[in-house]
């Protein structure tokens, strides 16, 4: 038994926008991602961190998570900012249900366990009052509650906290997402969204007590990373 991490999967078997056109590590990368993730058996957790298809909606989203449901075990998935495809909790259940999906489990507004240790997060948000307006502002807000009922919910268990935005990102620090983890005790923070010439600017390793990581499926080169046993 094993929990893995990888986000960013952008997968496009409906929407006609592979990734392939970026060239370079994307070449191919469909083909990366059934090799890497050959690794994960039926007794593991994976779980997805956002961007996992270009659908613009779940009617033309099923190719797409049909590759998903093939990854063995159980799949912990949460939203990126390209996820359009998106709705409720219930709509994603029952499209799962509708098409034999299985094994695929939201996170968002909850928290999910291994063992003895809660997998909180949300999507995140890139914000600064200075440079945005309104809506982001409310779209922020809101994802700092979603994180915070997320942690909560853990209660005393031990957290690891997923997000699709980094918390930190090259000068850029979301004070507010940093606080809620120190607060809450999260051990280690997995992120996505970072692609190409961005790695450069990711951090990672220790803030405080916290350690970030990035797991973008492109800076694994598509091999998902193992957390814990």
């Amino acid at each position: 038994m094993a929990l893995y991490a990888i986000g960013d999967l952008h997968l496009s078997f409906e929407a006609d926008k592979p990734m392939d056109v970026f060239g370079g590590a994307w070449d191919g990368y469909v083909d990366k991602l059934r090799a890497g993730l050959k690794v994960i058996s039926p007794e593991d957790t994976t779980v997805l961190l956002g961007d996992l298809s270009w659908a613009m909606s779940l009617d033309t989203a099923v190719e797409d998570f049909r590759f998903i449901s093939e990854i063995p075990g159980r799949k912990i998935i949460l939203k990126g900012n390209h996820d359009y495809w998106w709705s409720t909790a219930k709509k994603f259940y029952d499209f799962c249900e509708a098409n034999g999906f299985e094994n695929m489990f939201v996170l968002n507004n909850n928290c999910w366990t291994y063992g003895d240790v809660a997998l909180c997060g949300t999507r995140g948000w890139f914000y600064e009052e200075e440079k945005h307006g309104e809506q982001d502002a409310k779209v922020f807000r809101r994802e700092l509650l979603r994180l915070e009922t997320s942690l909560q919910a853990a209660g005393d268990l031990g957290k690891l906290c997923f997000l699709h935005y980094p918390p930190r990102f090259g000068a850029y620090r979301c004070e507010e997402i940093q606080e809620l983890l120190m607060r809450y005790g999260v051990k280690t923070c997995y992120y996505g969204h970072l692609h190409g010439a961005s790695h450069r600017a990711a951090f990672q390793g220790f803030w405080e007590d916290v350690r970030y990581q990035l797991v973008a499926a492109d800076y694994l080169d598509f091999k998902p990373v193992k957390i814990m046993d």
